[in-house]
């Protein structure tokens, strides 16, 4: 295990480059504050240098909010989002370690859909970013890293990733919930019924609960 200081890069930290992206983002992205005690016991837990852009959004940052609230990418945790990078982990993850876990959860939206770091259990491609969508139930690899995940929120089309998703009023309600919550629907939105989400009934719940019922169902229709 590092030690804090092992782990904090003065010489070349990783912010300096996210800040850079953030000043060009297409995205609406908002950049929650940082909790120094959180920041280190995340960073510690997570055994990531702050060199690495991972790193130094989980050190510098509570989360990165997306395109008004539709995205969320941990960071350490705030008062605005509670869930930090490590803590959702470990509170949706049976004996969850950064080590030895088949997956990181390092992102999710207001869909429920959750994107993860491969860490072999999704997959042969270990460290590409796989998306976990409520409509399919299946974890589908988006065929990059970290960092060009970054690039995605930051600058790329979601109209088009997310097509026949953005419910009406979608703002209005994203911005009603807090961003520890997601929304369920009813029929699900894997079922046929549930196909046109403007048809459906929505709800916000928290996050784990929502992940939890997620792989509840996964497994139940892999019987």
């Amino acid at each position: 295990m590092k030690t804090l200081k092992e782990l904090v890069n003065l010489d070349e930290p990783g912010m300096k480059l996210i800040k850079e992206w953030l000043k060009d983002a297409k995205n609406s992205c908002e950049f929650l504050p940082c909790d120094e005690k959180r920041a280190e016991n995340e960073l510690l837990a997570l055994q990531v240098t702050t060199r690495s852009p991972m790193g130094a959004l989980v050190y510098g940052s509570g989360g990165l909010i997306i395109n008004h609230g539709w995205m969320r990418v941990f960071g350490s945790g705030c008062e605005k989002m509670k869930r930090g990078i490590v803590s959702f982990n470990q509170a949706v993850q049976e004996n969850f370690s950064p080590f030895s876990a088949p997956y990181l959860l390092i992102a999710d939206d207001v869909l429920g859909g959750n994107f993860a770091i491969n860490a072999g259990g999704l997959g042969k491609d270990a460290g590409k970013i796989y998306y976990l969508a409520q409509d399919t139930l299946e974890w589908q690899s988006l065929n990059v890293g970290y960092s060009e995940f970054l690039d995605f929120a930051f600058n790329g089309d979601l109209a088009k990733f997310y097509e026949g998703f953005f419910f009406e009023n979608w703002q209005e309600e994203v911005a009603a919930i807090s961003f520890d919550e997601v929304f369920a629907f009813m029929p699900f939105l894997w079922t046929k019924e549930g196909a046109n989400i403007n048809s459906v009934s929505k709800r916000a719940v928290s996050a784990e609960e929502n992940f939890r019922l997620t792989l509840e169902f996964m497994q139940n229709l892999k019987r």
